[in-house]
Formats: structure tokens, C-alpha cells, sequence
């Protein structure tokens, strides 16, 4: 029997650092009307989905690097957000810089909540992969996260939700094949995953030319081996003179894009997913139960801080 739910992915073009929040939020607004006239169940939007992606600038100044971070949500900014989704009855998954306090310690971390169509948060995430470096180098662009974000400290949970077993990742998560088998051992059968990926930062052409196949290939990859459906939305365009690639999408358990973005700009993308898809798979070639077999993998050996061997 089919179990379906409607999906939008919501993608952004690029965001200004003087861009206020309430500006941002207008524009996601518009986009929830926008999928609300699809009659779609969720809506899902980029990482870091409030700012510009400010990790590109090495910030020194603390309160300059809090004023980039909501310390609730939501919030005065976010507010209608939340107002404009429960009117309409549709949830939503919204990534943003998280300050959390910890027994009296100030955290940063990159976050993703999950809200339901009361306009009330079910789930939250916190990025583990966190990409980038610590430090400043000599090249025309910076990928700074390893600076402003701890790893986060939440794991890889599921969450009930829109009759679905929903996860998250966001942006590099989704490149490393553990972040979604956590979750399929888990039974996952959507996964939101949003992200702000560069291009032109100083990497070699043949790795940047490579970057849309490998989101694509990421996406598709961890949908089929985990027998679940995905929503990859991301911020897109050129942001502040740096360049982010689009592709937002939504893949099928069998691996198959079945929705995309063809632009760099804000845009919307729907489509009706049934979640006995996700079911057929985790019978079939993906039942964990009956074909996975962990204890004849062989020793684990962790290799930490040692160059690759040659060869």
C-alpha cells in the first residue's frame, strides 16, 4: 500500500552579508506559499538558511562571529516563519547557526531542526563532518567552518514525523557513507539534508569540475545502499563574489533523481514520495537483517593524523 509524502525542496540563491534576517525569512516565506499551492506536506531548506555563508571571511571578533549565530529558535526574526507554517499546515526542516550554552560554556555548532505542522520543533541536528580549516590559507577563498563550529555532539537520530521515519545530515555529511547508514540502521526513510557548497576557492579545475557529480553521486549512493529517500536542497549562485553550486534534489531509494533545480536562484521543486518505496527495498536487497553481516568484515584499523599509504 502506497504511503505518500509530499516534499518541496527550497532552494536559495545567494544571500547578502548585509541582508537582514526578517529579508531572508520574507523569502522563505514566499517559498512556502509557493510549495503550500502544491499542497506539499514539508518543506525543506539549505544549510546556514538565515546569513550569507560566512565561514568565506576569517572573523576575529566575538560578538562579530555571535552576530552571525541565533542563540533561540525561534526567534524574533524567525517568528513568522513558524506562524506562516502553521497556518498553512506544513512542516519544515531549516538549517542555522546554533550558539547553545552547556553548563555555563558557549557552543557553536552548525544545526537543523525539523517542525511540525503545529509550527513546533520535533528534532534537531548538529553537523559531524565538519569541513574546511582552522586556519587562514594564501588562496583567493576560505572555507572556515573548522573554525566557527564545534563537531556536533547529537549523533545521527531519527525522528517520527509526517507519518515518516525522517533524519538529517547537512552539507559534507553527506559524503561519508556512515552518516547514512547510522541512519538506515535506524530505519530511516527520508533523509533532509541541506548544504552551501563552493566552488573556486583554490582547489585544482578537476576537482571543482567534479563537484556537481559528487553531490549527485553522494545523494544517489546513499539513498539506494540505505533504502531511503532524500531531499538535498541547497543555497546556490554567486554569494558575495564566490560561486556555490545549486542541484537541489530529491532521490528516490532506487538511487533515481526524480526532482531537480535547474537554476542558481530561489526556487521550488515538489514531488510525491511514497515511502512503500523506501519498504520494498528494506525487505529485498537492502534487509539489514538477513544479508548484512558486520562480524566477517574483518579489523577496523584507524589510521589517525598518518598520511595515505603509497601505492
Amino acid at each position: 500500500m502506497s504511503r505518500n509524502l509530499k516534499v518541496a525542496a527550497a532552494q536559495l540563491g545567494p544571500i547578502a552579508r548585509n541582508e537582514s534576517r526578517q529579508a531572508v525569512v520574507k523569502r522563505l516565506i514566499d517559498l512556502m506559499r509557493e510549495a503550500a499551492d502544491w499542497g506539499v506536506d514539508v518543506v525543506v531548506y539549505p544549510e546556514l538558511a538565515l546569513t550569507t555563508f560566512f565561514p568565506r571571511w576569517a572573523i576575529e571578533d566575538e560578538d562579530e562571529i555571535d552576530s552571525w549565530f541565533e542563540i533561540e529558535m525561534p526567534n524574533a526574526a524567525t517568528q513568522p516563519l513558524f506562524d506562516e507554517a502553521k497556518r498553512l499546515g506544513i512542516g519544515f526542516h531549516l538549517g542555522y547557526a546554533e550558539i547553545a550554552w552547556q553548563d555555563g560554556v558557549k557552543h557553536r555548532f552548525n544545526t537543523a531542526i525539523i517542525v511540525d505542522k503545529a509550527g513546533e520543533i520535533i528534532g534537531k541536528f548538529r553537523k559531524i563532518h565538519i569541513p574546511g580549516h582552522h586556519e587562514v590559507l594564501d588562496r583567493p577563498g576560505q572555507h572556515l567552518e573548522k573554525k566557527y563550529f564545534e563537531v556536533g555532539d547529537m549523533g545521527f537520530p531519527v525522528y517520527r514525523a509526517f507519518d515518516a521515519v525522517c533524519g538529517m545530515a547537512i552539507c559534507n555529511d553527506r559524503r561519508w557513507p556512515e552518516t547514512w547508514r547510522v541512519m538506515g540502521l535506524q530505519g530511516v526513510e527520508i533523509v533532509f539534508c541541506g548544504y552551501n557548497t563552493p566552488v573556486g576557492l583554490g582547489d585544482t579545475y578537476d576537482l571543482d569540475a567534479l563537484t556537481p557529480f559528487h553531490n549527485q553521486l553522494s545523494f544517489q549512493a546513499g539513498c539506494y545502499q540505505n533504502a531511503t529517500w532524500a531531499v538535498g536542497v541547497a543555497k546556490a549562485g554567486c554569494e558575495e563574489g564566490f560561486n556555490m553550486i545549486g542541484q537541489s534534489m530529491i532521490v528516490a531509494p532506487s538511487g533515481e533523481v526524480v526532482a531537480m533545480c535547474n537554476t542558481i536562484e530561489d526556487e521550488v521543486v515538489v514531488h510525491n514520495c511514497d515511502l512503500s518505496r523506501s519498504a520494498d527495498y528494506k525487505r529485498d536487497i537492502f534487509n539489514f537483517a538477513c544479508h548484512r553481516r558486520p562480524e566477517h568484515y574483518g579489523l577496523i584499523v584507524e589510521r589517525t593524523g598518518a598520511e595515505p599509504p603509497e601505492g
